[in-house]
């Protein structure tokens, strides 16, 4: 350490200044124009944050209902599903037992069929039929003349059918 106090010198006192008039002044007035700036902006922000959040608000329970009545129709969906799948069950059945009544009475059908509707006859089956009739009632004539010449005869030689045959 030294002795002669250099090292421990103080400096020299300033130069007195005066105050700078209008400096401060213009400090104040940027600084309340940045106050009113940002009480402004700080304002806006607010006011659209409040409109972000009431949109928020608004698409979160618009959201809910849309799920909500989305989630019914899925319910309901799946019921008429089951239900549809039970009626076509149900149907399948009715339609298979159907089917097999149905097979039943097409072959009850077809056999009456052969017995009941008239088949057009071929014209020589008709002729030759025909024919036979009219020999069976020549035959039949014959038989029947003879049987009344027979008669005839009879009453000729007895007196009671000779007045029997005249009345």
């Amino acid at each position: 350490l030294q002795q002669d106090g250099s090292f421990m010198q103080q400096p020299a006192m300033p130069e007195k200044h005066s105050k700078a008039a209008g400096a401060g002044d213009s400090i104040l007035g940027i600084l309340e124009v940045v106050e009113s700036d940002f009480a402004t902006n700080l304002a806006k922000e607010e006011s659209e944050e409040e409109d972000a959040q009431t949109s928020y608000d608004k698409m979160t329970q618009e959201n809910k209902i849309a799920k909500t009545t989305k989630e019914q129709d899925v319910k309901y969906k799946v019921q008429e599903s089951k239900s549809l799948d039970t009626f076509i069950a149900e149907t399948s059945g009715d339609r298979d037992t159907t089917n097999t009544e149905l097979a039943a009475v097409d072959e009850y059908y077809s056999k009456i069929k052969e017995r009941c509707i008239a088949k057009p006859e071929v014209y020589e089956d008709r002729k030759a039929r025909r024919e036979a009739e009219i020999s069976g009632l020549k035959q039949a004539l014959s038989v029947l003349e003879d049987e009344t010449a027979f008669v005839q005869r009879k009453a000729r030689r007895s007196f009671r059918g000779a007045a029997l045959v005249a009345h």
